[in-house]
């Protein structure tokens, strides 16, 4: 299977020179397709190649650009008040995903927007941050019964909150993964090992290893690749910024096996490898290859299969076989996330009962 054009640019930037007009056409539709405009714009910016496009893709990147930079000045504000929030119930929040990275001065956050600001905090604090929050003007968003007792009794998260103003969402997690998933690595280990955020007293993100392992598990766990390509991007962007730190390559499988995710970190490996040519160790693939995070030979094969049809870009309707891709990975998410029969129970709510108090309400 032939290398999508914008997975080559990614993973060897220096190709966006000399492209022709139709390439670059080709190229801005996989890229708003994956979400992944303005951090084209910012590899372009990298390699001294935005003088020599096409003059009407590099307003368009310069566009997209603008935007990203006005989305990341509203996404620094929500972060201070959230701070402001929790500051004084005594609750020093670490940032996740994409506003970590943000907050940070990470690689992995040039051009990368996000929809909501996500945190983790203890558990125990729960009732204390939603009650803050809820004080300085978020609201629980409208959610039926069952999603409500969904989220509170099983899931890792308080049901998104919205800002009745800004309208922006904060995702309040007290665990990576959901309480009725098989491997629960331990949120205590997490954020003990958090490190705090330069210049922002009583803001923290995860520790390098931890980032790496929580963006895989977000990618390879959670069942939904919208933005696979962008999340995948996210994954090689870490390696090459945090690669170079010495013992992140040499501690990152043990770190991994303390924390129950070997297997996500397989893949991320993996497919960040074949996709991308991210430059792992040949020693650090040896391990996972040899450890306990790599499937039998049948799952594996089958897992390429799904994968490698989903990661790349797509431009129009997809066709049967990349629907039933993301079908049977979008099941697989929810496998890894509830046992048989609470998810039995949770899907039949969903495709029957839901739809029912919808139209009812």
């Amino acid at each position: 299977m032939a290398r999508p054009l914008l997975v080559t640019v990614l993973a060897e930037p220096a190709r966006l020179h000399g492209l022709a007009p139709a390439q670059w056409d080709l190229l801005l539709r996989q890229s708003a397709a994956c979400g992944l405009h303005a951090s084209l714009y910012h590899l372009a910016l990298g390699q001294d190649a935005l003088a020599g496009m096409p003059e009407r893709a590099r307003r368009h990147l310069e566009w997209a650009d603008l935007r990203w930079r006005a989305h990341g000045r509203a996404a620094q504000h929500e972060v201070a008040c959230i701070l402001e929030a929790l500051s004084g119930i005594g609750v020093a929040p670490v940032l996740l995903k994409g506003a970590a990275y943000a907050a940070a001065g990470l690689q992995a956050a040039l051009g990368r927007r996000y929809a909501d600001i996500d945190i983790l905090v203890p558990k125990e604090r729960l009732p204390d941050v939603e009650a803050a929050l809820m004080l300085h003007g978020w609201r629980t968003t409208a959610l039926d019964p069952y999603d409500q007792r969904y989220y509170r009794e099983w899931m890792h998260e308080l049901p998104p909150m919205s800002h009745a103003q800004r309208g922006n969402t904060v995702d309040v997690h007290h665990a990576i993964v959901p309480e009725t998933a098989a491997a629960r690595p331990d949120p205590a280990k997490l954020r003990a090992a958090a490190v705090p955020v330069p210049g922002q007293p009583g803001l923290w993100t995860l520790c390098p290893h931890d980032m790496f392992l929580h963006s895989a598990v977000h990618l390879f766990w959670d069942g939904e690749f919208e933005h696979g390509l962008r999340d995948l991007f996210d994954l090689h962007r870490l390696a090459l910024q945090f690669g170079p730190q010495p013992g992140f390559w040499d501690g990152l499988a043990a770190r991994a096996r303390e924390l129950d995710l070997a297997r996500p970190l397989f893949y991320a490996l993996r497919y960040c490898v074949r996709l991308l040519g991210t430059a792992v160790p040949t020693a650090v693939l040896a391990e996972a290859e040899a450890g306990p995070g790599r499937p039998k030979a049948a799952l594996l094969a089958l897992m390429d299969a799904l994968f490698l049809r989903v990661l790349p870009p797509h431009l129009g309707s997809a066709g049967p076989a990349r629907r039933l891709a993301h079908g049977a990975l979008y099941v697989r998410g929810n496998w890894l996330r509830m046992p048989p029969l609470l998810l039995s129970r949770h899907l039949f709510h969903k495709a029957f009962l839901s739809p029912r108090l919808a139209e009812a309400g």
